[in-house]
């Protein structure tokens, strides 16, 4: 647990807005999450985040240090090196925390759920000199498989050009409601979201969006996709797949029928080491979850 003791001085002053302006550059939000949960404590007692500090006291603020919420990280290193790592993010697991603060003060991952960038700060520390301790790309919460990160500064800037220059090769695999009628598919719709709506959907003033498809396996009522995004809008798969009908198993934003997980899995990256230029393969293998919920979806269970 690391501990910092701040004196405030001046006009009486909001502990939260105190903390938000006191160095540590936490955000509004965060400052009262510490004061909510006993975090920040005033002259030794927890306060809300709305108490009035006055002159002299004594705010000590107390953050998480890695514990065994953050273990298990190796176990999901697929590849690394000096420039590179790579991971197997696991379903059901957050990429970060939905506030940004962790941004400024990546030390605050510690704080709530563990998070993939929880895990790496706890693991890999020196990345947190990177901006945002290195991703260049990102998984949705319950899509599993393989994350890139950068390890440099120099390989953060090549690989992020990479994603946003269409350069690196990505493969899906996906199972959907329903067979395609035929075996390969483009799908070329514009992503965006629309005046009034929250959902990001297929719209017409949207920006470019294509994902490419085969199916590799049929089931009862039910296909196992191999899926080409060439554009990488958010949950550009799951809307695309929506849009001609087919939702991904276990979407429940996306109209997806019931199943045991969402079946969306990052199998496969083809991309030129941002170093030595060489092509790099990198592949997360189908995990045990994703295999046993296509054996019961396919099967009609």
């Amino acid at each position: 647990m690391k501990k910092t003791e701040l004196t405030y001085s001046g006009a009486p002053c909001r502990l939260d807005v105190f903390l938000s302006v006191a160095g540590e550059k936490y955000s509004r939000s965060f400052a009262r999450k510490l004061a909510e949960q006993g975090l920040a404590l005033v002259n030794g007692s927890p306060r809300k985040p709305s108490y009035m500090l006055t002159d002299g006291d004594t705010v000590q603020v107390s953050l998480p240090g890695a514990g065994k919420e953050q273990a298990g990280f190796e176990d999901l290193v697929l590849f690394e090196d000096k420039h590179l790592l790579a991971v197997a993010k696991p379903a059901g697991i957050a990429v970060h925390p939905n506030p940004a603060n962790w941004e400024v003060n990546p030390e605050t991952s510690l704080l709530g759920e563990p998070t993939l960038v929880s895990m790496i700060y706890a693991a890999r520390p020196a990345m947190a000199k990177l901006e945002r301790l290195g991703l260049v790309h990102r998984l949705d919460r319950d899509t599993s498989g393989l994350l890139l990160l950068a390890k440099t500064h120099e390989s953060q800037d090549i690989l992020k050009k990479g994603f946003r220059e269409r350069l690196m090769e990505k493969t899906y695999i996906g199972a959907v409601a329903g067979i395609p009628a035929k075996k390969t598919g483009l799908i070329d719709a514009p992503i965006g979201r629309a005046s009034g709506f929250k959902k990001i959907k297929v719209w017409e003033y949207g920006r470019e969006a294509v994902t490419e498809y085969t199916v590799i396996e049929k089931g009862k009522g039910c296909a196992l996709l191999s899926l080409h995004p060439m554009t990488g809008r958010t949950n550009q798969i799951r809307i695309h797949l929506e849009h001609i009908g087919h939702p991904i198993m276990g979407d429940k934003l996306y109209g997806g029928p019931d199943a045991p997980r969402m079946l969306l899995h990052s199998l496969r990256l083809v991309f030129s080491h941002p170093v030595t230029g060489k092509e790099t393969r990198l592949e997360a293998p189908l995990p045990p979850d994703f295999k046993a919920a296509w054996a019961a979806v396919k099967s009609g269970k």
